[in-house]
């Protein structure tokens, strides 16, 4: 990693709360290295530079650090290249983060950067959080479930709702959200759900304007 983005790195990880030793920047630079090599052959992500790595998937999944505890159980919906469950893993490797999605070319990714990395604790899994197996293996087993790849907050929520335990919290990073859409989600959900926070945010350096919701999962 160039030394003007290593910089950037500590730098934004600073405004989340998070000092990053050199042993977590050695994982950081292996990750963005693999990154940029997998994708000149296979597309897992259309940001092909290295500061657009850092400040778009790296510091972008470490925006919600804040909200996590010590120690919980999380699935990442939907997720991609690894982000943001890797990062969060490579900085707090108390958590216990199961990944998901149904493009097998980026699992494959996925655990090849685990066990680059020597992750621990950490699966990934082919396929799709509705498909039956899949509820029938994890339903009920997590305290998070979080994502950045559905622009529909609804369809989440849907979808993370069997594999919540009661009480747990659904993760949901966006862009600008109206704040009318939310009310009226927040409306329908509500036997279900319950919404903890709302928090708009600019991630550092301000390239990019976030919106992190987190939804409690009613007990029964």
């Amino acid at each position: 990693m160039e030394a003007k983005n290593k910089d950037l790195l500590i730098e934004g990880a600073k405004a989340f709360g998070v000092d990053l030793g050199e042993n977590v920047l050695k994982a950081f630079d292996i990750y963005l290295k693999e990154l940029l090599k997998w994708n000149q052959k296979i597309n897992l992500t259309a940001i092909r530079s290295e500061k657009g790595i850092v400040l778009r998937h790296f510091l972008d999944s470490l925006s919600i650090r804040p909200y996590l505890p010590e120690q919980s159980s999380i699935l990442d919906i939907g997720s991609g290249s690894g982000f943001p469950g890797i990062p969060l893993k490579i900085v707090q490797p108390t958590l216990q983060m199961t990944l998901i999605d149904s493009v097998r070319k980026k699992v494959d990714f996925q655990r090849h950067i685990m066990r680059m990395l020597g992750l621990k604790g950490m699966e990934a899994i082919h396929g799709r959080a509705q498909d039956r197996k899949i509820l029938q293996n994890l339903g009920g087993r997590f305290d998070i479930t979080l994502s950045r790849a559905f622009s529909d907050l609804r369809t989440f929520l849907e979808l993370s709702f069997p594999l919540l335990k009661g009480g747990g919290t659904a993760i949901a990073m966006k862009g600008e959200v109206d704040d009318k859409e939310i009310r009226l989600l927040t409306e329908a959900e509500g036997a279900r759900y319950r919404l903890k926070k709302f928090i708009p945010l600019a991630l550092p350096f301000g390239l990019l304007k976030r919106t992190i919701l987190l939804f409690e999962k009613q007990r029964v």
